[in-house]
């Protein structure tokens, strides 16, 4: 890939690498830039599929309509813009690892991993070889810069915060990162991108699963199965009171506080949740939702976007999940990159391989994954 990193029409103005998804938030994100007075170079990342393109109205992105999205903002917006063949490197640090963590009787979050491995490592390096101050994205969410510190904050659009997925982005490279979206609303974003006459501006969102495509419903098996056909093999139900309830056809069905779909039924008719798997012996354990509850669990591989000292403790707010409000709790610092969550009350849905975050306010203090219920 050829950038001139000289242009005679742009020479004095400061560069700005935009990842742009083919989504209307990034869209917008680079016209913003373009609108501050920077030179504007569009990045896009192919990461899965690179010869298959999508419908008009996929959910999906970074790969098919998505990347041809993305070069018709470009082209609008009269700005630089490049593909990136990522689809290895995704493979390796985020599908295989997606697999992994499900073989492991745990629940990944792909969108943390694409954030820490993909755009804030490999493509923030390229970034800054292009001698770009910084990379600007789509999220919803907000660093605050001064002289003594940088800071991560949830966004103005609660509804639309993104810091969850963002906690595992070290402070040194927030330093060099830019959200310009973080203090609009989505119905603003959108405004925008008519404002701008963007050919995004009514485009769906993405889903969750980018590199799912199949709408049918635990379509993600498919992939798991692929890359660990182990998982595959079937194993015994059994409720926390030890008694036996059924079969399954593999422990990559089910995530801890599932309750559909779990082909058994209560003797009582109380409703039934995952409350435990056992990768080990294939054993997916269900209870009622008090058997959910938790008060006490182990973080590990924690970025600390703050001061910390090793053995205090921090009081803060909680998220264990990307839709959960954030709970009162107590952080024994344990070491550098573990700690142990202590609830303030009860928590349900506490599930290894899920991230927990702390905020104080709105700033995130940090985050890791769950790897051990302690209760």
């Amino acid at each position: 890939m050829k950038i001139s990193k000289t242009n005679n029409d742009v020479k004095n103005k400061k560069r700005v690498v935009v990842a742009m998804s083919g989504g209307v938030d990034s869209s917008v994100a680079a016209a913003l830039m373009l609108e501050k007075g920077y030179e504007v170079i569009g990045l896009t990342m192919q990461l899965y599929d690179g010869n298959n393109q999508k419908a008009q109205n996929s959910k999906s992105c970074c790969a098919g309509q998505d990347i041809y999205d993305a070069k018709r903002v470009a082209e609008k917006l009269g700005i630089d813009h490049y593909v990136l063949n990522y689809e290895n490197r995704f493979f390796q640090d985020v599908i295989k690892d997606f697999a992994d963590t499900y073989a492991e009787g745990k629940t990944p979050i792909p969108c943390i991993r694409c954030n820490e491995k993909m755009k804030f490592r490999d493509l923030l390096s390229t970034a800054l070889g292009l001698e770009a101050e910084m990379l600007v994205t789509g999220h919803y969410a907000i660093i605050k810069k001064n002289k003594s510190n940088v800071s991560l904050l949830r966004a103005f659009d609660k509804e639309k915060d993104q810091s969850y997925f963002l906690f595992a982005t070290p402070i040194e490279l927030l330093e060099k990162v830019y959200f310009p979206l973080g203090n609009m609303s989505k119905s603003s974003t959108r405004k925008y991108a008519k404002k701008f006459e963007l050919p995004v501006s009514d485009k769906p969102e993405s889903q969750d699963i980018c590199f799912v495509q199949s709408t049918k419903k635990g379509a993600y098996r498919e992939i798991v199965k692929k890359l660990r056909p182990d998982v595959s093999r079937s194993g015994e139900i059994i409720h926390v009171n030890g008694s036996k309830m059924g079969q399954h056809d593999g422990i990559d069905g089910f995530t801890i506080g599932q309750r559909r779909g779990l082909g058994v039924n209560s003797n009582n008719g109380e409703p039934l949740y995952v409350t435990k798997i056992d990768p080990k012996d294939r054993i997916v354990y269900v209870g009622e939702e008090k058997d959910l509850l938790v008060t006490k669990f182990r973080s590990i591989d924690i970025t600390w976007l703050t001061k910390i000292e090793i053995g205090s403790q921090i009081v803060a707010k909680v998220k264990v999940r990307s839709q959960h409000d954030p709970q009162e709790a107590k952080i024994f610092i344990d070491d550098d990159k573990k700690a142990t969550i202590i609830f303030n009350s009860p928590c349900s849905g506490v599930a290894l391989g899920q991230a927990s975050v702390f905020y104080k306010g709105d700033q995130v203090l940090g985050g890791g994954w769950i790897s051990e219920n302690l209760n």
